[in-house]
């Protein structure tokens, strides 16, 4: 079984030589939308998903434009529209060392370094300088864990085990 992973979604068509608007959701654009990559695009309605090859890729004001091989004008890649456009896992990339996917985080047991449980990560928060993975605690209580190297000490994706050291207020 093959498991996706999400890169984009198309917005709407731009200008009339096929090319469209994608909001981006990749960490790496510039390898994603490499010019000859293979991107599959899955829409409502059709069971299996389009495999499409990027002829050209750009960026213009908050998106990535991109044309695919043998689709040459807009009438074209208009049913495209509200598409998501995913790489497989086969696709994804090896990372440095302490870098993780999202999906391999998620779902993670969170505990202190004293052995206490504190919940599973249910959410990645990216609001700036840090992640902050969203854990769902004891009791249904969201608790905010700051993806920061005096805090997490320990990840063990193959255990899906994280071990934290918890600052101050952290747990309260």
């Amino acid at each position: 079984m093959e498991k996706w992973f999400n890169v984009g979604k198309i917005v709407n068509t731009h200008g009339i030589r096929g090319e469209v608007r994608v909001i981006s959701r990749t960490d790496f654009p510039e390898e994603r939308y490499k010019i000859g990559n293979t991107l599959y695009l899955f829409r409502e309605g059709h069971k299996e998903p389009l495999e499409l090859k990027v002829e050209s890729h750009r960026k213009h004001k908050n998106f990535d434009l991109l044309t695919f091989e043998n689709y040459t004008n807009v009438n074209m890649v208009e049913p495209f529209r509200d598409g998501i456009l995913k790489v497989d896992e086969s696709q994804l990339g090896e990372l440095e060392e302490d870098e993780f996917y999202f999906h391999e985080i998620l779902g993670c047991t969170v505990f202190t370094d004293e052995g206490e449980e504190i919940g599973k990560i249910r959410e990645i928060l990216t609001p700036g300088a840090n992640d902050v993975w969203v854990v769902k605690g004891k009791g249904g209580k969201d608790i905010l864990i700051p993806y920061i190297e005096p805090v997490v000490k320990e990840i063990d994706i193959s255990e899906k085990k994280i071990i934290i050291t918890p600052m101050e207020g952290l747990l309260d």
